[in-house]
């Protein structure tokens, strides 16, 4: 069984929104969530974490245009975007990660990505 799988992508036109979605066969609830973006040839950039606790923390480039949810219950996370630009374009990813304090998104690289998704593709157009 995949632990984590994305939905939620697809084509909008620049000031659009799209809500992704991340099921999980694992307890979400015992791990730090977040979701990654790859541009092309570019690494990978976390632009969303939240933590056990439910804190929530984004990169400046998204900032109160992205948001991060959880549904413990459900073990699905969640990703809010709104007022999409054309940069936003890429492969977004989910990812798990037992962790302690998040002061950035990508801090869960430093403890390691214990599991990732497969990615979902979104596409801005301008």
């Amino acid at each position: 069984q995949v632990p984590l799988m994305e939905s939620g992508g697809g084509t909008v036109q620049s000031g659009g929104s799209l809500r992704l979605s991340c099921e999980a066969s694992i307890y979400i609830s015992s791990y730090c969530m977040g979701w990654f973006r790859q541009k092309g040839g570019e690494e990978r950039e976390a632009v969303a974490a939240v933590d056990i606790d439910g804190n929530s923390i984004s990169a400046d480039s998204v900032k109160d245009r992205f948001t991060i949810s959880k549904d413990n219950a459900k073990s699905i996370l969640y990703l809010q975007m709104n007022s999409l630009k054309p940069e936003d374009s890429g492969m977004y990813y989910c990812a798990a990660t037992r962790c302690t304090v998040l002061t950035d998104p990508e801090d869960l690289n430093l403890y390691g990505i214990d599991y990732w998704g497969k990615g979902t593709l979104v596409a801005i157009s301008s």
